[in-house]
């Protein structure tokens, strides 16, 4: 009987156990998906989930101890270079198990197991999560198109600023009127001034003729 005997020896001995579980979490690792026996799976489970929150922590030790266990040298990189980044946020729970349903030979349930964070299918169809909102103690809003109000404020504030834009657009345009008036007036003033100087340099021209009349008419007498 084994009452109390919580591990599964899988039917091995110890060291065929061992090194199953660690060419099966290096397959994991690699291909991030793998096709397994329930059993199976839920052994690795608890061999490869302690890894992989070791190699959150990049140091020397940790790849270290993490070779010790897995003894490939390319999965331990992929581990602490690609996969502690994905899963740096997420506190634990890193596979998921998948059954498949029974093999055809001896009845064995099937299942895939594979990384969280790697099945882009689950992860497109996740929603992302909505802000926590506090909870009224009035009871819930009611269905109706009735205003809270907060959004009575919000909408209060908002044609306050509209406001406010419009009174500053108005002030430029203005602003932008005067100008264009003030750079038209400008010439003009220019030439009244013109005008006024020739009209002023004219006039002694104008003086000068009667007197050279004057002058001439008593010879002509």
């Amino acid at each position: 009987m084994r009452h109390g005997k919580r591990v599964n020896h899988l039917g091995r001995t110890a060291s065929h156990r061992k090194a199953m579980l660690s060419n099966m979490a290096s397959s994991l690792i690699l291909h991030k998906r793998i096709s397994t026996t329930v059993a199976k799976a839920k052994a690795l489970r608890g061999y490869v989930e302690p890894l992989i929150t070791k190699s959150k922590t990049d140091s020397t030790h940790n790849r270290r101890v993490v070779f010790s266990y897995l003894q490939d040298k390319e999965s331990v990189k992929i581990l602490f270079d690609e996969i502690s980044e994905k899963v740096n946020e997420r506190p634990g729970g890193y596979t998921r198990i998948i059954k498949t349903g029974s093999r055809l030979g001896d009845n064995a349930e099937m299942c895939i197991m594979e990384l969280v964070d790697y099945n882009e299918l689950l992860l497109a169809d996740k929603e992302p999560k909505k802000a926590k909102t506090r909870r009224s103690r009035r009871g819930k809003k009611s269905s109706g198109a009735t205003p809270s109000a907060q959004e009575k404020v919000e909408t209060k504030a908002e044609e306050q600023v509209a406001e406010v834009v419009e009174e500053v657009e108005t002030a430029e345009v203005i602003e932008e009127q005067e100008e264009k008036a003030e750079v038209a007036e400008e010439p003009t003033a220019e030439g009244e001034e013109v005008k006024a100087e020739g009209e002023s340099a004219e006039s002694p021209e104008e003086e000068s003729e009667p007197e050279a009349e004057q002058e001439k008419d008593p010879k002509k007498e």
